[in-house]
């Protein structure tokens, strides 16, 4: 009788989640500020869908007045952007134009965002950069928040992940009809009720969108969440302005008495509500029939190992693997699984691509679905947190006969094992700067696992099958299978008796005595980039040397070993690479395979490196000069 008390309690609470996102206000100049209870680091994850369809504006100013630039700045796709505010691929905008912008929304912890990058410019500052470049479309606050480096050290260079402001609708604006969130950047002498006409939309619905009331004031480089039925359309945004309030109905400035504790009943009604619907998903998974669960075992290419030892800690897997997905259940998109029959045809061998992943189509859009048994709750947890573009996105699940089937975005391109190993076909196409882009996408990705999850965690099975490439050939990490939380601070070492990976790949601390660091990851992209620069796989490499894959690399980096640089290099490369830059690259390979893992340098050392690298390829600007250790150029 207790518990029946318990669960009607937690019901009865339910409505809590189902409050709306607060207005970030005055606070986009404030950079100190690091309360989020006016969403000034994002909009609070409290959506009925993890990931969803969102939609931006942007105003055209030079050098953002195209359908490229804004594209790029953005990383969206320029024909989509093109097509969504009916202008050709290569349209120059009228300046002050206001642009609309799909992008897709995902959960990164606690809060929606949707991710881009930018290099920091010389005399740019957090404010510059959230305020002048991106208009308000992020935060000088999330900025520092996301890339952890303090704003007295951002330097000209430096490359930074831009969390963009998005949201997707709550339980009751999808009953309200609401599909979509518009992110909508105000300008001077905006209000509400015109904005909201644009779209035509009712203004109590905008208000409430963003916990308003009609005497609270908007201010502009802010964004103001506008709930909508359908997609906008460029007309509506194209189209004048309606004409502001008449003065006697003028938004007067609020006196903060009565909203200030509004504020605090939402933040609290939004913390409170996510973690009770937690509970109450785990009550509810609880009451099913419980099934165990298998371990997990790589099969990646080269040769996979395992060496199982004692289990540590005992214990019951199928509980936890229960206790895991029920915190998790309540926000995964599930699919039905005769939808995933019908995707693949039956899971056909028309729409097989390797191992257990089939390509299917859902919704006209393709989609990869890797069948899978046993527990799968690390992963799906893991990806149902994180929200990174060089990072493959999972976008549901379901579950049929004892097999999930895991839905991700789908990578076009393959792995990237697949093109290091076919030699004929269209390989010039993984040409220096491609190659050069996809090392800085992997080292992103781990960066970001690394330094920016929370906890930070490991990978723990990169290799070229891992990593996948999209139509344009941009890196994203895959298979997150083996993937742990790390333990206290970076560089903290753990042990395991459960050695698993991809020989070649794996650590020597790691496979002799099961020493668990987020060096294992710098490693493995050590061995990664020496594929990608020579075109050979790793168990090609191995056939080179007798012990330490690091002598692969003694021909050049010995004394006056730069001429052999081009004994070492992909063949299909010769001649369209800038043997300086090559040469500091090996020398950032040499230092990822020290044997001692203290010796090699971390994944954000490694990023800030290849960013100047990218930089300074672009720029045309190869003569850099090389630090001591090789790892990051001055």
């Amino acid at each position: 009788m207790k518990n029946h008390h318990s669960i009607i309690f937690l019901f009865s609470w339910l409505p809590l989640i189902l409050c709306q996102q607060p207005y970030i206000k005055e606070l986009t100049e404030d950079c100190d500020v690091r309360d989020n209870s006016t969403s000034v680091l994002g909009y609070t994850c409290n959506g009925l869908r993890r990931s969803c369809q969102a939609y931006l504006t942007f105003r055209s100013q030079p050098p953002y007045n195209s359908i490229a630039a804004i594209s790029t700045l953005l990383s969206v796709n320029p024909s989509q952007l093109a097509q969504l505010n009916s202008v050709s691929d290569n349209a120059i905008l009228e300046t002050d134009r206001v642009v609309l912008v799909p992008v897709t929304c995902s959960c990164s912890g606690q809060l929606y965002q949707a991710n881009t990058s930018y290099v920091v410019k010389q005399d740019d500052t957090y404010l510059v950069i959230a305020n002048n470049t991106f208009a308000g479309l992020t935060t000088c606050q999330a900025l520092q928040v996301q890339n952890g480096i303090p704003a007295r050290s951002l330097a000209a260079g430096a490359r930074l992940t831009v969390p963009l402001r998005c949201a997707c609708p709550t339980q009751s604006q999808a009953d309200d009809g609401v599909n979509y969130l518009l992110s909508y950047l105000i300008t001077w002498n905006q209000f509400v009720s015109a904005i909201s006409g644009l779209f035509g939309v009712d203004m109590g619905k905008t208000l409430a969108a963003n916990s308003l009331s009609e005497s609270d004031v908007i201010y502009p480089f802010t964004t103001l969440l506008v709930p909508l039925q359908n997609p906008p359309t460029s007309s509506q945004v194209t189209a004048p302005q309606p004409p502001p309030p008449p003065s006697g109905t003028s938004v007067p400035v609020s006196d903060g008495g009565g909203s200030s504790k509004t504020w605090i009943y939402v933040v609290v009604g939004v913390v409170g509500g996510i973690a009770l619907a937690s509970v109450v998903g785990a009550v509810v998974f609880f009451r099913r029939q419980k099934r165990g669960a298998e371990p997990v075992v790589s099969s990646q290419s080269f040769e996979s190992v395992e060496k199982p030892f004692k289990k540590e800690g005992g214990g019951d897997d199928s509980q936890d693997f229960l206790e895991s997905i029920s915190s998790i259940a309540h926000s995964l998109k599930v699919y039905p699984f005769q939808q995933l029959k019908d995707a693949t045809e039956d899971f056909s061998p028309s729409c097989w691509i390797k191992g257990s992943v089939y390509r299917g189509k859902i919704n006209g859009d393709f989609a990869a679905i890797k069948k899978m048994s046993g527990d799968v709750s690390k992963e799906i947890s893991l990806l149902n947190k994180i929200n990174h573009f060089n990072l493959i996105r999972l976008s549901g699940v379901s579950f049929n006969e004892g097999n999930w089937y895991l839905v991700y975005e789908f990578a076009s391109n393959g792995a990237l094992v697949d093109w290091i190993q076919d030699k004929g076909g269209d390989q010039q196409i993984l040409n220096w700067d491609k190659r050069l882009q996809i090392a800085l996408d992997v080292a992103a990705g781990l960066n970001y696992l690394h330094r920016y999850t929370s906890p930070p965690h490991i990978h723990k099975d990169l290799n070229s099958s891992n990593v996948l490439l999209d139509r344009d050939f941009r890196a994203k990490i895959a298979n997150f299978g083996l993937a742990r939380a790390t333990e206290g601070q970076e560089g903290q070492f753990a042990l395991t008796r459960h050695i698993v990976g991809t020989k070649g790949y794996m650590a020597p601390e790691y496979l002799e005595n099961g020493v668990v660091s987020p060096k294992l990851d710098v490693y493995s992209f050590g061995v990664l980039l020496l594929e990608i620069l020579t075109g050979k796989e790793v168990s090609m490499l191995y056939e080179e040397v007798n012990m330490q894959l690091s002598e692969v690399l003694t021909p050049v980096l010995s004394e006056g070993g730069q001429e052999n640089i081009s004994n070492l290099m992909d063949p299909l490369l010769l001649g369209n690479y800038p043997p300086d830059l090559v040469l500091m690259l090996f020398r950032m390979v040499d230092n990822c395979l020290k044997k001692d893992p203290a010796e090699r340098p971390n994944m954000d050392d490694i990023f800030q490196s290849l960013s100047r690298i990218c930089t300074s390829v672009v720029s045309g600007e190869w003569a850099i000069s090389i630090s001591e250790s090789g790892a990051v150029p001055r």
